[in-house]
């Protein structure tokens, strides 16, 4: 079976500096599969290149079996997209944004209420739909995202540091509705720095200036590692330096991620 995500000795660099470095690793269908670093590693750059963003300099990436350079088209299809920084436009109601999103991926006119209604009723905000995004609080955002990423029914959820500013009870519900998207078989491969999260996946990668140090499940990390208890003395023992900022802005990234290369069409 074609595996979800295919990353094959993928180099990027932004001048003299090496951003990814010949890394290889393989997602399989329906895993929890974790991307840890410390900020600056790589991982912003590689989540680019998955989403067709930024072309690899060498290597090459599939998803679902669609080349991230030669077939963009067919690998935003297959995407799902839940952006570190908030990604919505505040100025619209819920409703709006999600209408939004089912235009660009062109989902039929017909069924378009309905798939909004759906996605609003999934992220529990029926009662919020005609809203303006900025009354929100962080957890009903963060809500209404993933419901937005999941309205053309994508194979592959990409969630770049999915519970950041949330508190416990956001990131308490927000962990349930992706659970079920575990239930249901779909793969995730999320970015965090939260490493008790991390601990949760499948299997976890460890990035770091650009090359994969480390690969394989929580417990046989922290198994195969001196006098670690945990993923975080794993990810300290591993990379061994102090983070520094690394961010781009989400909305940014999501208007590239939708329009470059043309609209979406059938």
């Amino acid at each position: 079976m074609v595996a979800a995500i295919a990353v094959q000795s993928v180099r990027y660099n932004y001048g003299d500096h090496v951003a990814v470095d010949d890394l290889s690793l393989n997602v399989e269908n329906g895993e929890f599969f974790a991307i840890l670093g410390p900020n600056g590693a790589g991982k912003t750059t590689l989540l680019n290149m998955l989403m067709t963003v930024t072309r690899p300099r060498g290597g090459q990436i599939t998803v679902m079996g669609h080349d991230v350079v030669t077939q963009t088209e067919a690998v935003r299809r297959a995407l799902g997209v839940v952006f570190q920084d908030p990604a919505l436009d505040d100025r619209l109601t819920a409703a709006e944004n999600l209408e939004i999103h089912a235009v660009l991926y062109a989902l039929p006119k017909a069924g378009r209420r309905e798939a909004v209604r759906s996605a609003l009723e999934w992220a529990q905000l029926e009662q919020a739909g005609s809203k303006p995004v900025r009354s929100f609080s962080g957890g009903m955002k963060r809500r209404l995202e993933l419901a937005r990423a999941l309205m053309h029914k994508p194979s592959v959820l990409l969630l770049d540091e999915p519970t950041i500013g949330l508190d416990p009870q956001g990131r308490r519900h927000l962990w349930g509705r992706i659970g079920s998207l575990r239930a249901q078989g779909m793969t995730v491969l999320m970015t965090t720095h939260n490493l008790s999260e991390a601990e949760a996946c499948d299997r976890v990668g460890i990035i770091d200036r650009g090359k994969l140090v480390a690969i394989g499940a929580p417990a046989e990390l922290i198994a195969a590692t001196p006098e670690a208890s945990s993923l975080e003395d794993v990810f300290i023992a591993i990379t061994g330096k102090q983070l520094f900022d690394d961010s781009a802005s989400g909305r940014d990234r999501l208007l590239s991620f939708a329009k470059q290369g043309g609209e979406f069409t059938q």
